[in-house]
């Protein structure tokens, strides 16, 4: 199961889109849940009584809106109405979901910024893999990019991107980033310390490679701050896919700094590949 939130918001029908599209090509139903405040969903007397029934149908109207477009797109759908906190209810939603999809910013968004409170708030709480979408490319490139740096969280997020090129017969880019900082910057490139990466990567696409044969792989080192490589290399794609807890996170933390960096930088739909607690 797919679970996608929605709000009435132009980029909570992109996700719907997006969500649908992945519902099929996974062969899995597809959950739309709308959240709204809990006394919305307890009738109230008084004055409060007709404002509570026009969230209500407003709520639906988001909810039958949505769910005539993902079955405009073939999937197998039903809707929620939930009550509670947006984030909190989302994640409780998706419990039992394989991947929860949202929208990076909503109705609630402040104009300029670039990621919303609940997308971030789901991103980085959610237990399962999540994926934020933006608009779109105008013209698909046909491409997965997908973060590479030896970490499990960045294993992880090979394993999901080589999958997802799989199913919709695109090509993957794997991009390894690597500079080592120093006070004044990074340190410049050196032929050695490339090769060394380029074989790191090699070998970290080995089992995924023997696992899924037929997808076309682009092997992409590059010497550069990883979040400008990883923003350069997504620009334009299908997909961009990064894991978390990468080599630079600390114990106990949730998400990495490029994970998290990457939520307002990324050119496109991102997805963010959880790695469980040990």
């Amino acid at each position: 199961m797919i679970v996608v939130g929605v709000d009435g918001s132009p980029t909570g029908l992109l996700s719907v889109d997006w969500a649908a599209k992945e519902a099929v090509l996974r062969g899995v139903p597809l959950t739309v849940a709308h959240v709204v405040p809990d006394w919305v969903c307890h009738p109230l007397p008084g004055r409060y009584a007709e404002v509570g029934k026009w969230m209500r149908d407003g709520a639906r109207e988001i909810l039958a809106d949505a769910e005539r477009q993902a079955r405009e797109q073939g999937a197998e759908v039903t809707t929620e109405l939930v009550p509670g906190d947006p984030r909190a209810a989302l994640i409780k939603t998706a419990e039992e979901a394989e991947l929860l999809v949202v929208g990076s910013r909503g109705l609630g968004g402040v104009r300029g910024l670039l990621l919303g409170s609940v997308a971030h708030g789901v991103a980085a709480h959610a237990p399962i893999d999540v994926v934020l979408v933006r608009d779109p490319p105008a013209v698909p490139r046909g491409e997965i990019v997908a973060g590479v740096d030896g970490s499990e969280g960045g294993r992880r997020a090979l394993e999901f991107a080589f999958a997802e090129a799989e199913l919709r017969g695109a090509r993957l880019r794997a991009v390894q980033a690597w500079a080592w900082p120093r006070p004044s910057g990074f340190e410049p490139a050196d032929p050695e310390a490339e090769r060394e990466a380029r074989e790191a990567l090699r070998l970290n696409l080995l089992v995924p490679r023997q696992c899924h044969p037929s997808v076309e792989v682009i092997e992409d080192v590059v010497h550069g701050h990883p979040v400008e490589v990883l923003r350069e290399a997504a620009s334009g794609a299908d997909l961009l896919v990064v894991g978390t807890r990468g080599q630079g996170t600390l114990k106990g933390m949730i998400m990495g700094s490029v994970s998290q960096a990457m939520l307002h930088h990324a050119p496109c739909p991102m997805a963010i590949v959880k790695v469980t607690s040990s």
